[in-house]
């Protein structure tokens, strides 16, 4: 989680990398173009399975959007690993995900993840929410 004590440096949308770990194509459409217009390069996984090992290849991370719902592994195992991972603990990861409850949220929140955006996504809401993000502050938003 986000630490205030450390505060992370901003990061400008046009020199971040966001990997993206979803497993519905047309939900990844949607978060690619909206990054996309953003200035934001972003790359796919679709499962939580090998995810530490493809953003090991990856020359820049800045931001991990993780559905928590994932063939294979789901998203809290993911996390786990990423966690565990010398190159990626610092790694913001934010749970994106349909199960959007406060339950749901402070699940999240107690896993580690660092921020939660409940789908279905807000187009007019989700750049501020990602330019937050990067500026170093959390998103804790159910819908």
């Amino acid at each position: 989680m986000i630490n205030p004590d450390s505060a992370r440096e901003p990061i400008s949308p046009k020199d971040a990398t966001v990997l993206v770990v979803e497993d519905n194509v047309s939900n990844f459409v949607l978060i690619a173009r909206m990054l996309g217009y953003m200035g934001i390069h972003c790359e796919w996984k679709t499962s939580g399975y090998e995810v530490v090992e493809y953003a090991d290849t990856l020359p820049r991370l800045d931001l991990i959007l993780m559905d928590i719902r994932l063939p294979y592994e789901d998203g809290y195992g993911a996390l786990r690993k990423i966690r565990s991972s010398p190159d990626l603990k610092d790694t913001l990861v934010v749970a994106v995900t349909a199960e959007a409850s406060m339950e749901q949220m402070s699940k999240s929140r107690k896993s580690g993840f660092d921020g939660f955006i409940g789908k279905p996504l807000d187009p007019d809401r989700f750049p501020d929410q990602i330019k937050r993000l990067l500026a170093g502050n959390e998103v804790w938003d159910v819908s």
